[in-house]
């Protein structure tokens, strides 16, 4: 792992079979110099939970265009939570109506991006947001 550089786990969950947004996405963070580990197609919360936690990344990003978006989000926090990886901040992006982005930003998502959203928003986002390693070392999971 390169020291200092951001690492980004790009997700698909469920059933969705479409990731060219998602692939989109994980080339900008990876030419704006981020460490990009995508999961491909048909994830499930728990296969992308334990990635996340194995990679030591500090994001994940979810696509979710199937309209699984009030089940997988939840159940990806729940799944951080459980394993004291809190630390890892939780992004999206998709077909998500406005109330539905409202509840899963109450919930603990940290941000929810719109398709055909410039990815410079996206990668300003996560410059701003992720905490540095050095703070990260203080989770429950790094004692």
């Amino acid at each position: 792992m390169s020291k200092g550089k951001i690492r980004v786990l790009i997700g698909k969950p469920g059933l969705d079979g479409h990731d060219r947004g998602a692939k989109v996405v994980a080339r900008a963070l990876r030419d704006a110099g981020m460490e990009i580990i995508y999961t491909g197609l048909h994830r499930s919360p728990e296969e992308i939970v334990e990635t996340a936690i194995q990679e030591d990344v500090d994001a994940i990003g979810l696509s979710v265009l199937s309209g699984a978006h009030m089940t997988v989000f939840p159940r990806v926090l729940e799944l951080l939570k459980e394993q004291g990886a809190e630390d890892i901040l939780l992004f999206g992006g998709g077909i998500i109506p406005d109330e539905d982005r409202e509840e899963l930003l109450k919930l603990g998502v940290t941000e929810i991006f719109v398709p055909g959203g410039a990815t410079q928003q996206t990668i300003e986002f996560l410059k701003k947001h992720v905490k540095p390693k050095s703070e990260r070392l203080l989770s429950p999971r790094n004692k």
